[in-house]
């Protein structure tokens, strides 16, 4: 086998199972252990995965379980959200049912909208706010108040959200994986937007290049569910997995 091509089988079984060891390779390859010490080293350099003892990870393998401050994400990267939040804003048009998850980037939405012949829906406190004040026909779901992110979650959020059927969603994410998909810490805030995406025609994500190769807790849809809109794409993985609307190029 050419080293071109141990090494995609390599990387291929680090997608599958996050995590490869020597001895389990030199089986599957048929070769010796020194070659495969080098195909890891290789590839470590790269940066394509992370070498330990025994085998290797990925490197994006390390789950992100914090969930920072709403405070605190508002301040992040926020010329890329306002460029990406605008160009959601842009996709309104009339007689749209729309639903706004809560977060900082869906937040800056509210910012750009026009389109005042929609109605929009949304379990974000200060997406709801933002909404009333600036004339837009609004909807907040029902359910449990998680101070941190100022959401509403729970099993009456899901309950609430059963009830509609959105033309349009527009979601943040806190991580995006190719073969981890979509994910967040908090479980409650998964559950109630993977209800939210299963009830929306068009679900796009809002991310900023920080949230690639990013793992949270919790999946709350696969990478072909929704349409990314991000400013530039660094990584070329993600293209073949789904839709992605890069800003910068349109």
């Amino acid at each position: 086998m050419l080293t071109e091509e141990r090494h995609k089988f390599i990387l291929e079984e680090l997608r599958k199972n996050s995590v490869v060891y020597v001895n389990e390779l030199v089986k599957l390859l048929d070769t010796s252990e020194s070659t495969i010490r080098r195909d890891l080293n290789y590839l470590h350099s790269e940066g394509k995965l992370k070498k330990v003892h025994g085998g290797a990870t990925l490197i994006e393998n390390e789950f992100n379980t914090r969930e920072d401050n709403i405070s605190v994400r508002e301040g992040l990267n926020i010329e890329n959200k306002a460029i990406i939040a605008s160009y959601a804003a842009s996709l309104v048009v009339a007689d749209d049912f729309v639903y706004i998850d809560s977060g900082t980037t869906t937040n800056l939405i509210i910012d750009y909208l026009t389109e005042k012949n929609a109605v929009y829906v949304t379990n974000g406190i200060n997406q709801a706010k933002k909404l009333i004040s600036r004339g837009f026909t609004t909807y907040i779901i029902g359910g449990e108040v998680k101070l941190i992110t100022e959401a509403i979650v729970g099993i009456e959020a899901i309950n609430s959200l059963k009830k509609y059927n959105f033309t349009k969603g527009f979601f943040g994410t806190n991580g995006i994986s190719d073969y981890r998909g979509f994910t967040t810490p908090d479980i409650k805030e998964a559950l109630v937007k993977e209800e939210a995406i299963k009830r929306t025609r068009n679900p796009y994500i809002l991310a900023d290049k920080t949230k690639f190769n990013e793992i949270s807790s919790v999946t709350f849809a696969e990478i072909d569910k929704c349409v990314i809109i991000t400013t530039e794409i660094e990584d070329d993985k993600y293209i073949d997995k789904t839709e992605i609307l890069e800003v910068s190029k349109l």
